[in-house]
């Protein structure tokens, strides 16, 4: 080719948000190099076995802001408990909470459920293979969307996640913001012109499994990569300026003072939460907001674990007892001061929890809210824990059950 010929296919090089997209030879090779790694290279993963869509999409909503080593054994027991879409329509709220304890983001399990009565009342209990139908289901975005449609139906759909924005950003130098869901619109058009319409389910599987053991965040090595002849970042030298992200607004902080209350048959104090909100209908021991136990005493939040002063000291177990009274309709006699502080970070929110132990010691029967429970530690299975509950229980076995 002349450099004339050169020029005139630059000039006619097709722009997509004014990147130049490849010419279609180069994409093809594209395609055949990288399925021919995935082929290789392909984890073996337990929703990968075949293409049920509904093992799919359990999987993906699993995988939102989870690792995969954390969510195979997750998804293994999940599976054995619904196995099928009516059987997760019809689960018990309990049940279904329980099954998802650890892996946080409670909405996405409740969302899941809803979506499968969808399924159930609208498509005679069968997932929906038009994208567009897809989409209407509770929980489901376009990113879920695209991995059901080309996983399950063979679909050229592409699915856009973190790791396929990263490894885009480095192939094309893209400099928009991948932190900004505007931009999303940017890589799922260049996805769709290079997705492979014969493989779009591996296609957009071996950009997931390269994004996740290649093209990192951290660490990366793009001389390692099966793709390094297609990546400009790479060829010019740029790789470190690729993706352009910005951070994340710092989560609120709140704080709270958790009291972990015994009675005097050895029964723990739990407390089920209300229907609405954060860790709804989860249980978790009795928390009181902090600035209901600090005022007027001139204490700065997030301090209580710091307190020495015995005068402040005795007004704040005064106050958390008053509040324990008012609001549970008992008495205990508290340590003096907490004995840790437990942190949980929500996706928006930071709670910082000032965990104080005490004793019921009065053996008579005392009325107490209807949403709470008196409950023996070997029954503690058969409630379902939130994090922040979690920790506070594994610090207390840690200090008095040596």
């Amino acid at each position: 080719m002349t450099q004339t010929e050169i020029n005139l296919a630059e000039k006619k090089q097709k722009l997509i948000f004014d990147i130049p997209m490849w010419p279609q030879e180069k994409i093809e090779r594209f395609r055949e190099t990288l399925l021919s790694w995935y082929d290789l290279e392909k984890r073996d993963l337990p929703w990968r076995k075949n293409n049920d869509p509904y093992r799919i999409w359990v999987s993906e909503i699993m995988l939102q802001q989870t690792r995969v080593d954390t969510v195979i054994p997750y998804y293994l027991n999940f599976m054995k408990t619904f196995p099928t879409i009516e059987a997760l329509a019809h689960a018990d709220e309990d049940t279904l909470l329980k099954a998802w304890e650890g892996l946080g983001y409670y909405s996405r399990v409740r969302n899941l459920q809803t979506a499968a009565q969808q399924i159930m009342e609208t498509y005679d209990g069968e997932m929906p293979r038009d994208p567009k139908e897809i989409t209407k289901l509770k929980g489901i975005g376009p990113y879920t969307t695209g991995a059901i449609a080309s996983m399950a139906f063979g679909l050229p759909e592409p699915a856009v996640d973190g790791n396929v924005m990263r490894v885009l950003s480095r192939l094309f130098e893209i400099d928009a913001d991948i932190a900004k869901p505007g931009n999303r619109k940017i890589f799922e058009a260049i996805m769709r012109e290079l997705i492979d319409p014969y493989k779009p389910g591996d296609f957009n599987q071996a950009f997931m499994d390269l994004g996740s053991s290649i093209c990192t965040p951290k660490n990366y090595h793009p001389e390692l990569s099966p793709i390094k002849e297609f990546n400009q970042s790479y060829q010019n030298g740029t790789w470190d300026k690729y993706p352009v992200k910005s951070k994340k607004k710092k989560a609120k902080p709140v704080y709270y003072v958790g009291t972990i209350i015994k009675n005097a048959k050895g029964a723990f104090l739990l407390e089920k939460r209300p229907v609405n909100g954060l860790l709804a209908n989860m249980w978790t021991f009795p928390l009181i907001e902090e600035e209901l136990v600090i005022p007027e005493t001139g204490i700065e939040k997030g301090t209580l674990i710091q307190l020495e002063d015995e005068d402040l000291t005795e007004k704040v177990i005064k106050k958390i007892t008053t509040e324990l009274e008012s609001n549970y309709g008992i008495k205990p006699t508290l340590m003096e001061a907490p004995f840790d502080e437990v942190q949980h970070i929500f996706s928006h929110l930071k709670w910082f929890i000032a965990v104080y132990y005490g004793q019921l010691i009065v053996k008579d029967s005392m009325t107490i809210p209807e949403n709470c429970y008196w409950v023996q530690p070997a029954d503690f299975d058969q409630y379902v824990f939130p994090g922040p509950q979690t920790k506070m229980w594994q610090s207390y076995l840690s200090k008095f059950k040596k």
